[in-house]
């Protein structure tokens, strides 16, 4: 099955405006049998998003909407698509009740989900890690150092793993290596070889999946799937099932570079 388990909508509030059907037009354009939307889930109640904007997920007053949008296409494109309903939720260390209560609530009306890292906290404060290289550095001064916010990183990733998000817990571990999304700029002599085993390990416990993600291609500064193909190969060697996304936050992107995904499994 040709599937891109990874795509955003008009309800992202850092996204475009590109309709729903023409993100799923386009995906049936490449040849794609099935898609699953995985809108940033809003924030955990009590979370402030520590972004300018604040605009890094939608917002709570959108989530039924987004559900109901979701259901009537999944019938008007049955035959010509399978649409999955799915989320991409953060893991954010200290929020997992919050995070586990917005689950239990509309896990229920969830196909696909995806578990991601994009906020660490440093000193008390919250800070996203992906948002521009400016907050990279203070992120990286804060913590000691590139290493040192490689480490963090990767720790509050596997926290995320093995963390009791109840029964609807996302299957899924999304972008993996999203701290290369600055590589070009800033390098990290890091050893994370050890880190990714012990994630992956866990992984195989749970029976989650490797989000492979085709959209780090698209980062000025990053240029490489997240993760990279030596982990991929990894990831293959554990038997940890391998779903293609291309996070593609406006249609045209639907899909993107999904010939490197099938060459690299």
């Amino acid at each position: 099955m040709k599937k891109d388990g990874h795509v955003h909508t008009p309800f992202c509030p850092h996204g475009t405006d590109d309709s729903f059907e023409l993100y799923i037009e386009t995906a049936i354009k490449k040849g794609f049998s099935a898609i699953t939307f995985t809108e940033h889930a809003p924030l955990p109640e009590g979370f402030v998003d520590p972004t300018p904007d604040k605009d890094s997920a939608m917002p709570f007053s959108d989530i039924d909407r987004y559900l109901s949008i979701l259901l009537d296409l999944k019938k008007q494109y049955k035959r010509d698509i399978d649409i999955h309903i799915g989320l991409e939720v953060d893991y954010i260390n200290g929020f997992e009740r919050e995070t586990a209560q917005f689950l239990d609530k509309y896990g229920p009306f969830l196909d696909d989900s995806i578990l991601s890292v994009h906020f660490l906290k440093l000193n008390g404060q919250y800070y996203c890690v992906d948002f521009d290289e400016h907050t990279f550095q203070k992120m990286a001064e804060l913590s000691g150092g590139i290493n040192h916010l490689y480490e963090l990183y990767y720790a509050t990733v596997l926290k995320g793993v093995v963390s009791d998000l109840g029964k609807y817990k996302p299957k899924r571990l999304g972008h993996i290596t999203l701290i290369h999304k600055f590589q070009k700029l800033f390098q990290a002599t890091f050893d994370e070889k050890p880190y990714i085993e012990q994630i992956f390990a866990e992984m195989n416990k749970r029976g989650m999946e490797l989000d492979v993600n085709t959209s780090g291609l698209r980062k000025a500064f990053c240029g490489e799937i997240y993760p990279p193909e030596d982990i991929i190969q990894a990831a293959k060697k554990q038997s940890i099932p391998l779903v293609y996304g291309s996070d593609a936050h406006s249609a045209k992107d639907v899909g993107s570079d999904f010939s490197l995904f099938e060459k690299m499994v």
